[in-house]
């Protein structure tokens, strides 16, 4: 039953945080930080946004902190 193998496809993942250029995440740039949450306000996961490991902490940790001085909404939960 083996048919024709399919091939992979190398897809090239960009990764955010190198396409933005910057070096350290700041919880004030809020504009930044869209990028990285749904229309809802849910944080997107990591193999959503491409970011390594130690990146989405620190973008997680930025969004949790902007939340707090309200740069940034909570999740919706409205339907």
């Amino acid at each position: 039953m083996a048919g024709p193998q399919r091939k992979p496809v190398n897809k090239k993942k960009i990764v955010p945080m190198k396409s933005v250029r910057i070096d350290n995440v700041d919880y004030k740039d809020a504009a930044t930080l869209r990028k990285f949450i749904s229309e809802r306000g849910k944080i997107r996961a990591r193999r959503v946004t491409g970011l390594s490991v130690q990146d989405q902490r620190k973008v997680a940790i930025a969004i949790k902190n902007a939340r707090e001085l309200a740069l940034l909404p909570y999740a919706s939960t409205a339907r």
